[in-house]
Parts: structure tokens; C-alpha cells; sequence
């Protein structure tokens, strides 16, 4: 990362009356700590973890967080995504409920029943395996191609009470590996997420899919994205009937230029209604992890994860809010990064927040390093934020008590 881009952090930009007001939540890939930061990027809570993200945390209605905690060592240390620990903590950090399961992978979604999906790796058997087309040859991962089920975990027993495993339902013949992908992975699920049917939309990020599982049944009732899409990451379903998600772009095979953009997609159809990318294209794109969260007023809120930065965009593409993370880590593959899996916004008035005391003076310290603002005038005078620190770098998590 850039000199100049590694001391641009904290809230950059900020229009407001454009953005749609609330309290942003995000968990630094490879921090102990989940930080909610309201409008001006100033943190008004910390939750503080045992484990570094596998890979993110998501506000309940009853104010608990829910997250997903890597364990290490990890039995596929190879893989990215690895959880293990499922964890429910309170408002003040305590565990309220735990679930491990060292082969967790990636991600969870709360179901209205009060049970949890989450998608596990599972090894594909040879049979299957030898008849996935194509992927870089002899590239398994000790001769074993893996992929997943989706379990729906009993939140009270902790009994897994349905299973779905992605090798009975795909298809050799369409649900084909990018050819750039090793064969140690079929499909890598990234994403779950439950619909008001109670079917479930799944992300395969090698196979460059989205599906939707009918899950009385297991079957596959719509699929799509091959061409289209590439490595994508969070779909998710809006209240138009539209599926938006973040399409990172890896390994893309219509153009030479590298970017991600966000795109909304209407199942019935198969058409993309709406997409935004930047100008110039190169200037957007995560070619790993990311998401999207469309806001109540329209506005879409995008997670860039490589670059640790969070933002929100109106329907026409304007930017109208933007916050860059000041956490920084040393990676061994990554190098100094300030990556950032998914970010999420909640209202003031969510359920989950009611009397919550959400005061910044509570971190002084974290907040003190945040850059200093200054409001700017526009010539249409809708009022807008716009700041950069200028100091030497970021700074680590590990620094914040």
C-alpha cells in the first residue's frame, strides 16, 4: 500500500442529508476487535474478541453480537474463510453462547426460527471428484477436493437438525472451476443467506455462481452468474425481488482490466438492473472477500476489503459517504494491510441499540487518532464532510487498549 494512501484514514467524506444516517460495524480481518463507528467515523463501541475474524460480526436485535472467531491452528490452514468458533456475546463482551466446529467455514445466517445456517468444508468423494471439470491439473490439496454442506444448527441444543451438501446437488457439467482456480476447492461458499420463503441464496465463489436452494426439497430452483460474474461475494435479496452483490471481478473473462464493481441483478430475468462502478474501473476493486448492504433511502453501502475502506454510494453512483480504516496488520501473504471482510449499518432506533449509551468520549483514545474534520460548503449547499489525516501511517489494533 501506498505511502499516501496508508495516511488517508478515518471519515473522508460525508454528505449529509445524501447518506443515510446510522452506526457502521466492522471487524478488522486480522484484529481482536469489532468497532462501531457512527456518521463521523468517531467509535462509539469495542467489542474486544479472542479470535481474529473468520471473517465478520453482526448486531442482533436484542443488542448481543454474534460472530464468527478463527480458530488457529486451523485442520485447512491452506484455506481462507476458516471460522470455527460461532460466539454470541453481549452488549459488554460476555459469551452468552458458543458453537465450535473447527471446519466452520466463512459464514452464518440467523434464521426466523432462532437457529443458525453455516456452511462447513466436507471432502468431495473421489468419484465426484475426478468428474469436476476444470480448475489447474493435480492441483488438490493432498489429493482430497473439498467442499461444503450448509448445516442449520439447533441454537438451543446444538443439534444439526438439516444438512445440505453442495457435492449431491451440483452439476459436473455447469458448476465448472475457473480455469485459473486449483482443484482443491469445488466451489468455496462464501455466503449464506436466509429468504422470507425460507430458502436459502448461496454464493460459490470459485464456480463464479449464486444459487437459490429450495430446502425442503435441496434442490437448486435458479443459478446463475457464470460469464456474468467472477469470485463474487454477499447477495443478498431486496425487498424489489432483486438479488444485489459484490462482484470482485477475479479472474474476469470479458476484459483485461482488473476491477469489482456492485451490481443488482433481477432473478426473473437475468438481467443486471443496476451496477455501479468507479471511474476509472481500476480504481474499485477487491479481488477478494468484500460486500454490499442496501440502505433504506436507496443508497448502497460497500465494503472495498482490500483496501479497508467502507462507503456508500447513491443510485446514480455519486459517493456521499466514505471512511478509510486506520487498523493495520502485518500479513505473511498480504503484507501491511488494513483489510476489512464486510460492514454493516444499523439505524439509531434498531432494536439492538435502544438505550445503548453511544458516546465517543467513551474512546478518547482510539477517537484522539482519528483525523481532524472540516465541513466544506458546495455550490448547491447541501453540506458535506471531507477530511485526511496527514500524519505518518495508520495505526494497529494492538496499539488500542
Amino acid at each position: 500500500m501506498s505511502v499516501a494512501r496508508r495516511n488517508i484514514h478515518g471519515v473522508t467524506h460525508y454528505e449529509k442529508g445524501r447518506a443515510f444516517e446510522g452506526y457502521t460495524l466492522f471487524a478488522p480481518m486480522l484484529g481482536r476487535n469489532v468497532w462501531l463507528i457512527d456518521m463521523m467515523g468517531q467509535v462509539v463501541h469495542q467489542w474486544k474478541m479472542d479470535n481474529v475474524p473468520g471473517n465478520y460480526g453482526k448486531l442482533l436485535t436484542n443488542g448481543n453480537l454474534l460472530y464468527l472467531g478463527k480458530l488457529i491452528p486451523s485442520p485447512l490452514p491452506e484455506f481462507g474463510g476458516n471460522g470455527g468458533q460461532l460466539i454470541e456475546v453481549d452488549w459488554d463482551g460476555n459469551t452468552v453462547w458458543e458453537y465450535i466446529d473447527p471446519l466452520h467455514s466463512h459464514c452464518f445466517a440467523e434464521m426466523d426460527n432462532g437457529n443458525i445456517m453455516i456452511a462447513v468444508w466436507r471432502e468431495v468423494p473421489d468419484e465426484i471428484a475426478k468428474t469436476v471439470k476444470g480448475g489447474q491439473p493435480d492441483t488438490e490439496l493432498n489429493g482430497v477436493m473439498w467442499g461444503e454442506a450448509i448445516q442449520e444448527i439447533d441454537k438451543e441444543t446444538k443439534e444439526v437438525v438439516w444438512e445440505w451438501n453442495s457435492y449431491d446437488h451440483l452439476d459436473v457439467d455447469i458448476d465448472i472451476l475457473g480455469p485459473l482456480h486449483p482443484r482443491d476447492r469445488w466451489t468455496n461458499l462464501n455466503a449464506i443467506t436466509m429468504m422470507p420463503d425460507g430458502n436459502l441464496l448461496v454464493s460459490f465463489r470459485c464456480i463464479n455462481t449464486i444459487v437459490i436452494i429450495e430446502k425442503s426439497t435441496g434442490d437448486i430452483i435458479w443459478r446463475w452468474g457464470p460469464s456474468e460474474i467472477a469470485g463474487q461475494h454477499n447477495p443478498t435479496l431486496l425487498e424489489n425481488g432483486n438479488i444485489l452483490l459484490f462482484d470482485n471481478g477475479a479472474h474476469r473473462v470479458y476484459t483485461t482490466i482488473d476491477f469489482s464493481r456492485v451490481i443488482e441483478v433481477n432473478p426473473k430475468t437475468n438481467k443486471i438492473e443496476w451496477e455501479y462502478k468507479d471511474d476509472p474501473a481500476f480504481d474499485f476493486n477487491s479481488f477478494i472477500c468484500s460486500g454490499a448492504q442496501r440502505q433504506p433511502n436507496g443508497t448502497t453501502l460497500i465494503c472495498e476489503a482490500t483496501k479497508g475502506r467502507i462507503f456508500e454510494v447513491t443510485k446514480e453512483g455519486e459517493m456521499v459517504w466514505e471512511f478509510a480504516s486506520p487498523f493495520y496488520y502485518d500479513h505473511a501473504i498480504f503484507g501491511t494491510n488494513s483489510m476489512i471482510f464486510r460492514a454493516y449499518r444499523y439505524t439509531a432506533d434498531h432494536p439492538g441499540l435502544k438505550g445503548k449509551y453511544l458516546d465517543p468520549s467513551n474512546y478518547p483514545d482510539v477517537n484522539a487518532l482519528m483525523p481532524r474534520r472540516f465541513i466544506h460548503g458546495r455550490s448547491s449547499d447541501v453540506p458535506h464532510l471531507t477530511g485526511s489525516s496527514f500524519e505518518i501511517g495508520g495505526f494497529r489494533d494492538e496499539d488500542v487498549k
